[in-house]
C-alpha cells in the first residue's frame, strides 16, 4: 500500500463560496495522474485535498453592513463599494485581538477541521502541501507559525491532535499573490517566517525535503515577491517565480489577482512538487 499526501487549499479575500477550488482540485488530479500513471494505477486516488472555505466566518456580517450603510443609504458607486467590503473588509476583520474567540481564532479553526479532516483521509503522519492564495497566505503562515513558535498558547489543542495536525508534516507551501509583506508593516520586527518543511519533519521522513515557492504576476497589485522582506525570508522561501496569470481581459491588469488557481504556469510546478514528495516517502 502507497502512502498519501495531504493538500490543503486555502482561499484569499472576497466573498467565496463553496466549490472554489473544485476547478484547480481537477487540475491537480489531473496532472499529478498522468505524471504517475507509468508507475501505479489511479494515482490521484493518493492524493487528499481539502479545500479551506473561510469566508463565511465574516460574509454574514459583511453583507449586513453593506445592505445597513450603502445599500440603504444609496451611497454611489455601490458595485465598488461592495467590492471593498467584501475585500478589505476581510483583511480588518482578521485582525487578531486580545479578546478571546474573535475572528482570528475564527477563522484558524476552519483550518485546524480541515486539517483534522486530511489526517484521517490522508494518515496523521502525511506530508502536507498548502497551497494559498492572496490573504490565504497571511492566514496559513499565521495557523502554522502559532504551531511553531506559540505551542505553550495552544497546549491544550497540540496535544490532542495528530502530526499532520500540529503541523509537524508540513513539507510544501505555495503562495500565490500574497499579500505577506504588506502584514510586515504591522510588526517592528516581521523576520521569523515559518520553517518550511517543519523543523520535525526529518522525525517522519528522514532526507525529505520541502520548498516555498511564492508566485506573484508583475500587473498583480495585491501580490509581491516575499524574498526582499529580509534576509531570513530569502533564506526561507526557496523561490519568487514570477509569472503571466489570468484571461484575456484580465492578464494585462490588476483583475489577474484572481487568476492563479487555474493558471498552469502555477499549478505545473505545484504538481511536480507534489509527484517528487510522493516518490520519495514511497521510495520510487
Amino acid at each position: 500500500m502507497h502512502k498519501k499526501l495531504a493538500v490543503a487549499i486555502i482561499h484569499g479575500m472576497g466573498n467565496q463560496k463553496k466549490g472554489f477550488a473544485d476547478e484547480t482540485i481537477e487540475m491537480i488530479n489531473k496532472l499529478f495522474a498522468k505524471k504517475l500513471e507509468h508507475l501505479i494505477k489511479d494515482p490521484a486516488s493518493y492524493l487528499k485535498i481539502e479545500p479551506i472555505l473561510w469566508a463565511p466566518v465574516f460574509s454574514d456580517r459583511e453583507e449586513k453592513l453593506f445592505e445597513r450603510m450603502v445599500h440603504k443609504n444609496k451611497l454611489n458607486f455601490q458595485e465598488l463599494r461592495k467590492f471593498i467590503v467584501t475585500y478589505l473588509g476581510d483583511a480588518i476583520a482578521y485582525q487578531p485581538v486580545e479578546t478571546a474567540k474573535q475572528n482570528y481564532e475564527r477563522v484558524h479553526e476552519k483550518i485546524g477541521e480541515a486539517l483534522y479532516l486530511l489526517s484521517n483521509q490522508a494518515g496523521d503522519q502525511a506530508p502536507l502541501c498548502v497551497i494559498s492564495h492572496s490573504l490565504g497566505s497571511v492566514i496559513a503562515s499565521n495557523y502554522f507559525y502559532d504551531l511553531q513558535f506559540k505551542q505553550n498558547d495552544i497546549a491544550c489543542i497540540v496535544d490532542k491532535s495528530s502530526p499532520l495536525e500540529k503541523g509537524d508534516t508540513l513539507t510544501l507551501f505555495y503562495t500565490m499573490g500574497t499579500t505577506l509583506p504588506l502584514w510586515s508593516l504591522r510588526y517592528y520586527n516581521f523576520s521569523r517566517p515559518i520553517s518550511i518543511p517543519s523543523s520535525n519533519l526529518q522525525k517522519y521522513y528522514p532526507g525529505l525535503n520541502g520548498e516555498w515557492i511564492n508566485f506573484y504576476d508583475k500587473e498583480d497589485v495585491l501580490g509581491f515577491p516575499l524574498r526582499a522582506v529580509d534576509e531570513n525570508y530569502q533564506k526561507t522561501v526557496n523561490e519568487d517565480r514570477e509569472v503571466n496569470v489570468g484571461g484575456i481581459l484580465t492578464s494585462w491588469n490588476p483583475l489577474c489577482h484572481t487568476g492563479y488557481f487555474i493558471d498552469m504556469d502555477v499549478i505545473e510546478p505545484i504538481v511536480d512538487g507534489l509527484v517528487r514528495t510522493w516518490k520519495k516517502i514511497n521510495n520510487l
